[in-house]
């Protein structure tokens, strides 16, 4: 499947096949792309649960106020991020790059998110929202549909995942086999009324 395809066809998805299984390589292969995305200073923020265990899951679909994707997808991602990473040894995501350029950004990154607390968040945010749209495109490139999730209860996900204290949740995101389409698109906006040129 191309990137177009892919992107016409990727729907959030809610009906899965309870007995479908992805393989531990589909799971590496996923996520091996995801980390490709793009990331603020190269930071790689996000964190990602695999929620594997079958009481764990009915737990967090308790949390999810019932919903059964979360227990009957083949997998289920917790998207979490990590808003101290620019000072957990920066050096290491610039550790391939010339000296010249390490010396620029390692300094760069303190000065930016040094008491930018806002600043910290949204590039979670940004960082971590990137790489789930990687994450559902590329499950669609492997036969598989997804749903992105923001229907449950933050805190008590936190503490059944035990989500460390610098650390937030983005999103979850359940991958699987479908077995009830998605409803029809409920109504896009025109492309007019979103898109502008140079100013509003």
């Amino acid at each position: 499947m191309n990137t177009k395809q892919a992107i016409v066809n990727r729907r959030s998805v809610k009906h899965y096949d309870p007995e479908h299984q992805m393989t531990d390589a589909e799971i590496t292969e996923l996520m091996e792309h995801v980390i490709l995305s793009p990331t603020a200073f190269n930071l790689q923020h996000w964190r990602f649960i695999h929620v594997v265990d079958k009481e764990k899951r009915e737990q967090i679909k308790q949390a999810s106020w019932g919903q059964s994707q979360v227990a009957d997808a083949s997998a289920l991602f917790v998207v979490c991020a990590d808003l101290n990473a620019w000072e957990k040894d920066p050096q290491r995501y610039w550790r391939n790059a010339p000296k010249e350029v390490q010396d620029f950004m390692l300094p760069s990154i303190e000065g930016y998110y040094t008491n930018h607390h806002q600043g910290m968040r949204d590039e979670c945010f940004r960082s971590a929202s990137l790489a789930s749209m990687t994450l559902m495109l590329m499950a669609k490139e492997m036969g598989y549909d997804s749903c992105p999730m923001d229907g449950f209860d933050f805190d008590k996900v936190a503490r059944l995942i035990d989500l460390p204290h610098d650390h937030i949740i983005v999103m979850m995101i359940t991958v699987g086999k479908k077995i009830q389409d998605a409803r029809p698109r409920a109504g896009q906006l025109a492309l007019s009324e979103v898109l502008f040129t140079d100013s509003f």
